[in-house]
């Protein structure tokens, strides 16, 4: 949670971590399974800076519709017209804004899923404890309960932002098993890893504008973006939304989000795509299928075991383990509900992006500095700032949290706020969007304040 870098500037060679595993060998695994899994990287060559820069060279856009972006021949938008924008990147490169387009290393690609490990450890200690503190306490059920909820939901909201964190700049893990820990206590059957990864990419593939869902293809999570935007302007509509923003919570909580069991049901139907003539995928069997078993087993694997301290430690029958599984989920569900609203919700909304138009960093900084410590750092509020940048760059840059943890906040702040500032497409004739006129009006107040 702190805000200095972990990267030490003066520090060169391999870290422990790196020599353990071998920094050489991870990379060359990574372009081996991205041979395996070329359905990700052929969502990532879909998206707007093209690709995984540790992917193989020799990969290729596929012309499967889930695997592509739906544009005419003119290379525009089938739902809204526009042409499919292109980067801006800075060029030539300033040096301030190099260290947001430089790959990130070995080193720090294992220290990321080391931490994403921990998170998983921390997580098994806590329903470890909670489960002795019933044990020891039982006439102080809700104490206990409180005590172990609120800790165990903020650390599952850390485990999202490292998921996403992961996925954006290390798809894959450097041990096989550490890819059943990213996420088995949000639901109790969920996508594996390797199709959250795939969905995920699904949504940059075809929301390139934060405020135009789907716009260039199907998009998981449009249904959210629905709910909070069907009628129009929300000022005055807003007795419209009375009846549709009360049920987002609602609908996080019973898994309609990346992690949930509703929302891989939802995948489920539509990925893999059908063979030819109605035929069964011909890697569903050999991939997909083992895939999904193997994840799933693990996370029933977990909730049994939670379901058996509820048991016997705590002096119930085995048909009463429900009652420990139940405070165990509900803490979970709230920690993953609140943060895929923060990364789902909140950042597509335009009343939040006409509220960051207005520079609230300097006009409402104790509310920024709380809601950094509610996500875990400023480093991770980067990413609700700065949203519309990582949509821009999801490959060359990555996330703005990643970023910040080895090169520290405030230095990915300012470059954001630059990047933003010399604009994030190229000019191309099409009419500037809503969004790009927040990103304007919102670049120019923050040019002016860093000059203050």
């Amino acid at each position: 949670m702190a805000s200095a870098p972990l990267l030490d500037k003066k520090k060169a060679g391999h870290s422990k971590a790196s020599i353990f595993y071998g920094a050489d060998e991870y990379l060359a695994e990574l372009q081996k399974k991205y041979e395996r899994d070329h359905e990700i990287a052929a969502l990532k060559l879909a998206q707007p800076d093209e690709g995984d820069p540790h992917a193989p060279s020799s990969m290729a856009k596929s012309k499967e519709k889930i695997l592509s972006v739906e544009k005419n021949d003119q290379n525009r938008s089938l739902k809204t017209g526009r042409l499919f924008p292109i980067p801006n990147k800075p060029d030539p490169m300033p040096q301030n804004l190099a260290f947001l387009f430089t790959k990130i290393t070995p080193e720090q690609m294992v220290y990321m899923w080391n931490v994403l490990t921990a998170i998983f450890v921390v997580q098994c200690l806590m329903i470890l404890t909670y489960c002795a503190s019933l044990a020891t306490f039982p006439e102080h059920y809700w104490t206990c309960t409180l005590l172990f909820g609120a800790p165990f939901a903020y650390i599952c909201i850390q485990q999202i932002y490292i998921d996403h964190d992961v996925m954006h700049g290390v798809t894959f893990p450097p041990y096989e098993f550490q890819k059943f820990l990213t996420h088995p206590f949000s639901d109790f059957f969920s996508l594996p890893w390797e199709e959250f990864v795939l969905e995920h990419a699904r949504h940059h593939a075809s929301t390139v504008d934060l405020l135009m869902q789907g716009e260039f293809g199907w998009d998981p999570e449009e249904f959210h973006y629905a709910l909070q935007q069907w009628a129009g302007p929300m000022g005055p509509n807003w007795y419209k939304y009375l009846l549709t923003v009360p049920w987002i919570p609602v609908i996080h909580f019973f898994g309609l989000n990346d992690t949930g069991a509703l929302f891989a049901v939802e995948w489920w139907l539509s990925f893999p795509e059908e063979g030819g003539g109605g035929k069964c995928n011909r890697e569903f069997w050999s991939k997909w299928f083992p895939r999904r078993v193997k994840h799933n087993a693990f996370v029933l694997f977990m909730w049994t075991c939670v379901w058996l301290l509820g048991t016997w430690p705590l002096g119930r029958p085995l048909s009463e383990g429900w009652r420990f599984v139940l405070p165990v989920t509900c803490s979970a569900r709230v920690g993953f509900s609140l943060a895929w609203m923060f990364i789902t919700n909140f950042t597509h909304s335009l009343p939040w992006n006409k509220f960051l138009a207005n520079d609230p960093g300097r006009t409402w900084p104790l509310l920024h500095n709380l809601m950094a410590l509610a996500v875990g750092g400023k480093h991770r509020w980067n990413e609700m700032l700065f949203h519309d940048v990582h949509h821009a760059f999801p490959n060359a840059l990555g996330t703005l949290s990643q970023r910040g943890r080895f090169h520290g906040w405030k230095k990915v702040h300012d470059a954001s706020v630059e990047v933003l500032y010399r604009g994030l497409w190229k000019e191309n004739g099409d009419e500037e969007t809503e969004m790009q006129k927040q990103q304007k009006k919102r670049s120019l107040l923050m040019k002016q304040s860093q000059g203050q």
